[in-house]
């Protein structure tokens, strides 16, 4: 898939709106009100935000309620980003949605491959840790400082490592 000249202004207009937020002093309120703006669609008052943040899109961020974003989080959301509820991400924790494909060719030619990633309700992503394309990390699951997590993360599961792997339930 390309991006269509639609999708690629979208994005450099919000690649300004974020740098706008990230460089403001508001209210978690006023934050939200912001963001709201930017992802299109209203983000519930219970979730707090802070920043800085970093998007692409914007628009394929669907967040749930009481959900805590903290520090520095970067979300490359052109496949989607679903949060369910009560989930935690900590500094510096990467969610991507987007892959570029291994044949050099069609890579070449600009395509990319977008992949969904879920979050699914009161699962926490430790800090620096990176969710790759098409992950789901499952309800009530904990996911280590500094993991890399390249396939589906079970309910209840800790995973921790480059690749991530399990290493308890909890």
């Amino acid at each position: 898939m390309k991006l269509s000249a639609e999708q690629e202004s979208r994005i450099q207009a919000n690649i300004r709106a974020i740098q706008k937020l990230n460089n403001s002093s508001l209210s978690d309120a006023e934050i939200r009100q912001s963001l709201s703006a930017i992802i299109q669609s209203p983000i519930d008052e219970t979730n707090t935000i802070r920043l800085p943040l970093f998007v692409d899109s914007g628009v394929n961020i669907h967040f749930g309620k009481h959900d805590f974003i903290n520090v520095g989080v970067t979300l490359v959301d052109l496949g989607g980003i679903y949060f369910g509820d009560q989930v935690l991400v900590a500094p510096q924790a990467r969610i991507l949605t987007v892959n570029h494909p291994l044949d050099p060719q069609i890579r070449q030619a600009g395509d990319l491959e977008l992949h969904a990633v879920h979050l699914k309700d009161n699962c926490w992503i430790g800090a620096g840790a990176t969710i790759l394309p098409g992950v789901t990390v499952g309800t009530n699951a904990i996911v280590a400082a500094g993991a890399v997590v390249s396939h589906d993360v079970p309910d209840n599961a800790v995973v921790a490592g480059v690749p991530a792997k399990v290493i308890k339930y909890v």
